[in-house]
């Protein structure tokens, strides 16, 4: 799966400066805001005994598949977390606290993958932004952490929706504002 995801992360990078940055800004904000409804509406309630009666050839099958859409999405639009919590625990059937874990495994590597294919392609960000967003990603992270593995997975599933919803209303405000 990760080597799916990290040549399709790549790839998508390459197709999105192809597509204006408007289009792909509200293709993520809508699919963010409707992830995070998916949330509270239906929580994810896999366990882990479940996913054991998959078979080893249609879970492989099925990773790669996932890999390639998520890598692809992730360059594409820059979407990481939410969406493969989506894909994991929809398709793959993953429970959700090792879908949290796994994401940001997966993610730590896509997003550098992505930012350097954005990078190269000359779009660098404001480092003074860049350097306060990866501050607050540590601080949140570790306390986010804590806060996840003493909930039970219905409180996970609703807290993560919550903030999906909250993060697409954000966005989609900031951006009519404009």
């Amino acid at each position: 799966m990760m080597a799916s995801v990290l040549v399709f992360t790549v790839e998508g990078s390459c197709i999105s400066s192809l597509v204006p940055s408007t289009t792909m800004g509200n293709f993520s904000v809508i699919i963010t805001f409707i992830m995070g409804i998916k949330f509270i509406v239906k929580p994810v309630m896999t366990t882990k005994e479940t996913t054991k009666n998959v078979s080893a050839k249609k879970r492989a099958t099925q990773s790669i598949i996932c890999g390639i859409l998520i890598g692809f999405i992730c360059g594409f639009v820059g979407a990481g977390g939410g969406m493969m919590h989506l894909i994991l625990t929809t398709v793959l059937g993953y429970e959700l606290k090792t879908v949290v874990g796994t994401s940001v495994f997966i993610m730590t590597f896509t997003a550098l993958t992505g930012a350097i294919s954005h990078f190269s392609i000359g779009d660098a960000p404001g480092w003074l932004i860049f350097g306060l967003c990866v501050g607050f990603t540590f601080i949140w992270a570790r306390i986010a952490a804590v806060f996840a593995n003493k909930a039970t997975p219905k409180t996970l599933n609703r807290a993560t929706g919550i903030v999906l919803v909250a993060l697409g209303a954000v966005v989609m405000i900031f951006s009519l504002i404009k």
